[in-house]
């Protein structure tokens, strides 16, 4: 894939600038005028909400939220955080629910490569860290992904270093029964974004193989993939 630095470690991105671009390389790649991509970026602080967002999920304190195309609910981006945005067409028969567990995958590979158990909670997609005795289930990275005419748009977020109270002010994801945590904050060092940018790379591109146009066997042309939308997160 290529990979797109907009502007990483350099400045926090404003979140229309990455949606801009999300969306012209999505035509771009929908027209087979470039090859599968993937953002990668900080944004600045920024609260998105999904099409299932509810009433409740967001701040009560008037703080500005941007309603996006992608499935899911509530959730807050910011400096501190790597967003990946994968702009790939997908192999048939389009499978997205296989997708967003691959992206899960390599978000668990490299929690894994940091010595931290994380896993998969039933019916709520993202990455997590299981509960103790002492903390509930706490959700390292956020996952939500938009699929049109076969090609992705969003993606993922995870938390380096973040300022995790932002999400004090939502429900974020819409869920209340658990916590948010980060790289840091669960191994006590910092962990930069910068720091874990390669390595993040080398597990994307490992299990998003399996899931590309380019290295599947499809069974139609890009002329009859859906037209419809498909979201989740």
């Amino acid at each position: 894939m290529d990979v797109i630095d907009l502007d990483l470690g350099a400045r926090p991105v404003p979140y229309q600038e990455g949606w801009d671009l999300q969306r012209a390389m999505h035509a771009a790649r929908v027209a087979d005028e470039r090859p599968d991509s993937v953002i990668l970026l900080e944004h600045e602080p920024v609260y998105t909400a999904g099409r299932r967002t509810a009433t409740w999920d967001r701040p009560v304190d008037g703080t500005p939220v941007v309603d996006v195309d992608r499935g899911g609910r509530i959730t807050w981006h910011g400096p501190g955080q790597l967003v990946g945005y994968p702009i790939v067409r997908l192999a048939e028969p389009i499978d997205v629910v296989r997708y967003v567990r691959s992206l899960e995958q390599a978000v668990m590979d490299l929690c894994d490569s940091y010595g931290l158990e994380t896993i998969r909670v039933e019916d709520r997609s993202g990455v997590w860290l299981p509960a103790t005795g002492s903390q509930r289930e706490r959700k390292i990275c956020a996952i939500g992904v938009r699929v049109a005419k076969g090609v992705t748009m969003h993606g993922f977020a995870l938390n380096c270093d973040p300022a995790l109270e932002q999400f004090d002010r939502i429900v974020p994801c819409g869920i209340s029964d658990a916590d948010v945590t980060s790289l840091s904050r669960e191994l006590g060092r910092p962990v930069r974004v910068a720091d874990v940018r390669s390595p993040m790379l080398e597990f994307l591109e490992t299990v998003l193989a399996p899931v590309r146009w380019e290295t599947s066997s499809p069974t139609g042309d890009a002329g009859r993939v859906p037209d419809h939308p498909k979201e989740t997160v």
